[in-house]
């Protein structure tokens, strides 16, 4: 960990491979770590290993804590994208993909998961289920929800994306 100035505030070890993705929690009191070693950890400000998220059968990539803080989505070359409880339970687990899973990201609202992988497509989940295998229509239908319904969007930013 470091802070703004780049003085190192805290390293955090206890992965044994490969560190591939980080993430904070939205109120910044548990980082997640994503490793090659299969696991996902959770950690406190201070450095204190909390969790040890285990169900990945090959590497973890990526790690992302939704907005609202209730659940935790961990990315991996399994080819799966496994959904945790914020206390480190399995919820469940996603797939969809036909390769490894690089990336997951969640909508500002919670609601709808974002996962990249190798096998060139971004699959968006909602609750579990494959919302649409053309992530262009649902993204530019999601991005024209998010104008119209955000109340800090100005009026004339509403209509960007008027069909």
């Amino acid at each position: 960990l470091w802070n703004r100035d780049g003085t190192l505030l805290k390293t955090l070890e206890g992965h044994q491979d490969w560190v591939h993705g980080v993430a904070f929690s939205p109120d910044s009191r548990i980082i997640a770590s994503a490793s090659r070693d299969k696991n996902v950890k959770l950690w406190s400000r201070d450095g204190k290993l909390l969790k040890t998220l285990k169900g990945h059968k090959a590497a973890v990539f990526g790690v992302a804590f939704s907005p609202d803080y209730k659940i935790i989505a961990s990315a991996s070359r399994d080819k799966t994208v496994k959904l945790w409880n914020i206390n480190g339970d399995l919820r469940t687990t996603l797939k969809g993909h036909s390769d490894e899973v690089w990336g997951v990201s969640f909508s500002p609202d919670s609601q709808t998961i974002a996962s990249a992988s190798s096998d060139k497509k971004v699959i968006l989940w909602n609750k579990g289920r494959i919302l649409s295998l053309d992530p262009l229509s649902y993204a530019c239908n999601w991005v024209d929800n998010y104008l119209k319904n955000n109340p800090t969007i100005s009026s004339e930013e509403q209509r960007l994306c008027n069909k």
